[in-house]
C-alpha cells in the first residue's frame, strides 16, 4: 500500500525557516517525480514545488521562488522542503504527492498518492 507521511512542520516567526520531509512507503521511490501542495484556510490547494524523479529537474510556484528549495535521496527514500525567509502567506497545510510518473507536472490531478499534511504557521 502506497503511503506518504509528512514531517517537520510547526510554528515559526516570519523570516523563520522549516524543513519538512516526507517518508514514502509501498511503492519505487526513485522513478515518480514528486510534489509539495500547501492548503492555506478558506483556499484552494496550490502546487508549491515538484521534482522530477531523478532530481534533475524541479519546479517552484512564483511565491517561493528563491526561499525554498525541494530535494530527494533515492538512495535513501527521502523528499525534503527547505523553507526560509518564511511569511506568515505560507501559513498552509503541506503535503507531498507522488506522481505519475517520472516528469513532475503542477496539476493535482497528475499525482495519485497524498500525505495527510503537516501544518506551518507563520506568526510573529
Amino acid at each position: 500500500q502506497e503511503k506518504l507521511v509528512e514531517s517537520g512542520g510547526g510554528l515559526v516567526q516570519p523570516g523563520g525557516s522549516l524543513k519538512l520531509s516526507c517518508a514514502p512507503s509501498g511503492f519505487n521511490f526513485d522513478i515518480y517525480a514528486m510534489g509539495w501542495f500547501r492548503r492555506a484556510p478558506g483556499k484552494a490547494s496550490e502546487p508549491v514545488a515538484a521534482i522530477s524523479s531523478d532530481g534533475d529537474s524541479s519546479y517552484y510556484t512564483d511565491a517561493v521562488k528563491g526561499r525554498f528549495t525541494s530535494s530527494r535521496d533515492n538512495d535513501l527514500d527521502t523528499l525534503t522542503l527547505e523553507m526560509n525567509d518564511l511569511r506568515p502567506e505560507d501559513t498552509a497545510l503541506y503535503s507531498c504527492a507522488k506522481g505519475g510518473g517520472p516528469r513532475f507536472s503542477r496539476a493535482p490531478d497528475s499525482y495519485d498518492s497524498w500525505g495527510r499534511g503537516t501544518q506551518v504557521t507563520v506568526t510573529s
